[in-house]
Formats: C-alpha cells, structure tokens, sequence
C-alpha cells in the first residue's frame, strides 16, 4: 500500500526494501523499517529525539497506558469486523506501542505504522519482528505527507499526534473510519500539581476535519501510581511540559520517588463522507 514519495507511484517489496516503477528505491533497514521522508524533511533530526523515543518507550513498556491501548484495540475491531483485508495506518505512530497491540488483535488487517522519527520507528519495526507480527510495515514519513494513495485505506488512527485533516480525508476510503485519541481534562493533573503553582485542566481539542462526520467519543480515566523516580521523569519526558516548565517545577518533580496522578483520554471516532 505504500507509495513513492518522489512520483506517488505504487511501491512494491523486493529483497532489498521497496522500489517503484520509475526506479526509486527505498531499502529496509536491518529492523525492517523504510525511509520514506520528502526532501524537504532532514531524517537525521525529523521528529522526536532519542532521548524523548527512549523516555516513551520505557513509561509505556511499564503497562501504565495499556488499558488505552487495548480500548483502541477493541474500537478497530469493532470498526472493521466487516471489513476482510483491512488496510490500517497509525499516523504518527512513534515507537509503534499502540500500532503493534492494535496489529496483534486484527490479524487478518494491514497496518502501517509512520512517523517522523527514524529513532521511533525503527524500535516499532524490531519490536514487531520481535513479536512475530508479519502483518505490520513501518516508515519513516509524515503525517502531512503520507506515503499513501488516494482512497486506499479503511481505518486511520492518530494517538496524541498532530492531526493532518487534509491528508486524512485523501487517503481514506469514502466511509473510513479516523480515531483520534487526545487528552482529557484531568489527564496528568497529578503531575500538574507538582509542577505548577496553578494546576490547569486541559481545553478540549479542536480539529478541522472537514469531510468527516462524527461517528462517536469516550472518555477513559484512571489513576496510576508511579513507583521510581525514572518513571516519574520517563512520563514527564514524553509530555509538552517537559518544554515549558519553570526551573522550580522540574526540580520539585525531581526529587519525587512516588506520584500519583490521573490518567485520562478522549477517543474521538469520525467517518470520512
């Protein structure tokens, strides 16, 4: 399903990676990943860094966010159970956490996991190889560019990613299915206790998706506990305060060994028109 980033045509696997018709080929590297980055995009710094993959890797490899990954295992589903041959993308898929929970509970589908950090997605490829999950592919590629044909998917899903409504609606088939799962109101407020005088709860998102129709949302919450001080800093490194806090914050947060916090998430369905 991947297509050329050069000319748009259809890649198709060989044994060194994909190539097109016109000739432009892309090799796999020992993972199993691809580059499919436009010019326009540097892969030696696209996307998060290692620090940030490492971080997000270990907070989710804990089991603190399983209950949303398996949620959005039982949505897609539920969503495709009559769809045979499933094309699926996970756009902005990072370390591919999400991506290979959802690809083990939907065998019969295709997945395509992309982001722009090769860092990320080359763990999301191993860790799939690893786990013996030969109906996942991974791609270093954007979310404003998918590496897609027009109307040749049946489901996208977007996890605390930027939502690229344009390329969605091409890429979808007409009908597709786009989940989109964003942060609650109280989600880490916990956390925001620490580093905050004034803890704030979290605006609703707000997305241009013209095209689409709501098709349904839930709210999932939960309370976690985290138990070391590298758990704690592990969250916090995957998180935009990381950017944006105060010296003080930080130190405080720091110099905790325990926290408590809640957890909570929007998942947002909508159907392509």
């Amino acid at each position: 399903m991947f297509a050329c980033p050069v000319c748009g045509g259809r890649l198709k696997e060989n044994k060194f990676g994909l190539a097109c018709k016109k000739g432009h080929r892309f090799d796999a590297a020992a993972q199993g990943y691809v580059n499919l980055l436009s010019a326009r995009h540097d892969p030696t710094n696209a996307g998060d860094n290692a620090m940030m993959v490492a971080a997000r890797t270990a907070f989710l490899e804990s089991g603190h966010y399983r209950r949303l990954a398996d949620r959005l295992a039982e949505i897609a589903v539920q969503l495709l159970k009559d769809t045979p041959d499933a094309e699926v993308v996970d756009c902005g898929c990072g370390e591919g956490y999400y991506t290979n929970i959802c690809a083990a509970a939907l065998p019969d589908a295709s997945f395509y996991g992309i982001d722009l950090a090769k860092s990320a997605v080359r763990h999301a490829a191993a860790t799939a190889k690893a786990r013996g999950l030969s109906n996942v592919r991974f791609a270093a590629a954007s979310a404003f560019e998918l590496p897609f044909a027009e109307r040749s998917a049946d489901l996208l899903i977007s996890v605390f990613a930027p939502v690229a409504g344009e390329e969605y609606r091409r890429v979808l088939k007409k009908g597709g299915r786009l989940v989109i799962v964003c942060p609650s109101p109280e989600h880490l407020f916990g956390m925001k206790s620490v580093l905050y005088e004034k803890p704030y709860t979290n605006k609703p998102n707000e997305y241009d998706l013209k095209g689409f129709a709501e098709a349904g949302s839930e709210r999932l919450e939960y309370d976690i506990t985290l138990v070391s001080n590298k758990q704690i800093m592990d969250l916090y490194a995957m998180t935009p305060y990381y950017y944006k806090t105060p010296a003080g914050g930080r130190e405080r947060l720091g110099s905790l060994e325990t926290l408590d916090t809640r957890v909570g998430f929007e998942i947002l369905t909508f159907r392509k028109k």
